[in-house]
């Protein structure tokens, strides 16, 4: 092919060779064709995409030995009551030994010793707790087979799931059984009759604080009552409270607190208490 040996660069007024004119836009053309064949293959990528691309091989979640039944402690649970003896509780009042009364299996409340609460402290966590009130309960409303199980219990406060006798028993919807109690109705009343044991599984997620102790995230609990969801990761908006409006004060992680109420009715009965932290 014929060309011109130079050719004047107006810009720079330099002789250039129109050969590496034709050079520079031929290689210029090859790199654009490059890209757009690259980004061609981007585009036929996402439009025809492939199971591999999609999956995750790590990390690899740990192994749970899941308990014979839903009922019974996986193998990372730690066993809070098996029914043999109350070694992982103290008294809430003095931190001696704990003295509600153990016998076939289960513990029932010893209402003039006061609440029981855990030796160890948790943070967030999956809960599994069984309780009875007792055949021939007597009382109406709040003084009808009433405790509780607190979350997490502080010097300041706790947060407590509500257990009372809610089968044929009227009181105020935020306060029956499976209440967040005067924060949050449950869903449904799956209370089963006096005599029979009922099942609390918990998903519990701690509240977290700033550095000044303001809020940073509240509490959340879902939770389940003899396997019906009553609370659906409900924000909970701070200590519980009988009167007054709730508030938060900052804490760590926090013992679970068995709650022996003051009412004049037949004490309750606990068993099978286990809890993963998460």
């Amino acid at each position: 092919m014929a060309f011109t040996t130079t050719n004047r660069d107006t810009m720079k007024g330099h002789l250039v060779p129109t050969r590496a004119l034709i050079l520079v836009a031929t290689f210029g053309t090859i790199g654009a064709t490059a890209s757009s064949s690259s980004l061609l293959a981007q585009t036929a990528a996402a439009a025809h995409p492939r199971p591999q691309d999609t999956e995750v091989w790590t990390p690899v979640p740990p192994i749970v030995t899941p308990g014979a039944t839903d009922a019974q402690p996986p193998s990372d649970a730690v066993v809070l009551f098996d029914g043999r003896n109350l070694d992982q509780w103290v008294s809430a009042r003095d931190k001696s030994p704990a003295k509600w009364v153990v016998a076939n299996g289960i513990v029932t409340v010893n209402k003039p010793s006061g609440d029981i609460e855990t030796r160890r402290s948790f943070g967030n966590y999956q809960l599994h707790v069984e309780w009875r009130i007792p055949v021939g309960i007597t009382g109406e409303g709040q003084d009808r087979g009433n405790s509780g199980v607190y979350l997490a219990i502080t010097p300041a406060g706790g947060y407590e799931l509500q257990v009372v006798d809610s089968y044929n028993n009227k009181t105020y919807v935020n306060g029956q059984a499976a209440s967040v109690y005067k924060q949050y109705a449950p869903l449904v009343n799956a209370a089963r009759k006096p005599g029979e044991w009922q099942t609390y599984d918990v998903v519990w997620t701690a509240p977290t604080f700033k550095s000044d102790g303001t809020l940073a995230t509240p509490a959340y609990v879902t939770a389940f009552h003899n396997g019906v969801l009553v609370q659906n990761h409900v924000a909970l908006k701070g200590f519980t409270l009988n009167e007054g409006t709730p508030f938060y004060k900052a804490h760590g992680a926090a013992p679970i607190l068995l709650q022996a109420h003051g009412d004049k009715s037949a004490p309750i009965s606990y068993r099978n208490i286990w809890v993963r932290p998460l």
